[in-house]
């Protein structure tokens, strides 16, 4: 079953690499609908998998709930930007939690996050090409910015404590979602179209290792189980 499952999840990520690329050239809502569906569909290919594993159920059931509200977010974005980025944000607290059922939350995580936040604080108020239309847009940016650095920040904090498949899968798809939404801000609030192609090229990516990092999930912790059984009867 493990075998088949991969499989399932390479064709379709084929197949949102092939929709991502139909989006950066055609755009449209209900084409960024299906691309947005399909990483969420592939986290529930994987969430099943994970339940008939008997693997806990805490990350996949976080992680799960985090993906749905990208998706809202992403398609809701093309309507009213306020609401889709606070889809997101929630999106983004979900993932932040997951990654504390996999490792504990400590004082670290907060400092890796700022880390991240603070050199973002810093290029989004000070750098001159920004033009945020009013104060509200502009916190509103600035809070998303430290939703993103915080979740980002324990992603890093994880590999650091224990670097493994499932760790490095979902720090890979943090950054690849930072990056994206650096890419966004450019385009949006700063008026460079080119980088739109950008953040969508990476956007799409990095759902979909955060959906397969469910898979990836149950496969470490099956290893994990394995070698402790192997341990326990030698």
């Amino acid at each position: 079953m493990t075998k088949t499952i991969g499989i399932i999840n390479v064709i379709l990520l084929i197949a949102l690499v092939v929709l991502d690329v139909n989006l950066i050239i055609f755009d449209g809502i209900i084409l960024k609908s299906i691309t947005s569906a399909v990483f969420v569909i592939i986290g529930i290919i994987n969430f099943i998998y994970a339940m008939r594993q008997n693997v806990k159920l805490n990350y996949p059931i976080i992680m799960m709930i985090g993906l749905i509200f990208a998706m809202l977010g992403d398609i809701i974005l093309e309507i009213n930007f306020i609401i889709g980025a606070i889809l997101f944000a929630i999106g983004h607290i979900c993932f932040f939690v997951a990654y504390c059922s996999v490792i504990k939350f400590s004082y670290k995580d907060i400092l890796y996050g700022l880390c991240i936040f603070v050199p973002s604080l810093l290029i989004i108020v000070l750098v001159p090409i920004f033009d945020y239309n009013g104060l509200t847009m502009e916190i509103l940016v600035i809070v998303y910015a430290l939703i993103i650095s915080l979740m980002v920040g324990k992603a890093v904090s994880n590999v650091v404590q224990n670097s493994n498949l499932l760790t490095i899968v979902a720090l890979i798809g943090s950054i690849l979602f930072f990056l994206s939404d650096l890419m966004l801000l450019l385009n949006k609030f700063a008026g460079l179209p080119v980088v739109g192609v950008l953040c969508l090229a990476l956007y799409y990516p990095a759902e979909f290792l955060l959906a397969f990092s469910i898979f990836i999930y149950v496969i470490v912790d099956l290893l994990l189980s394995k070698n402790i059984n192997e341990k326990k009867y030698n």
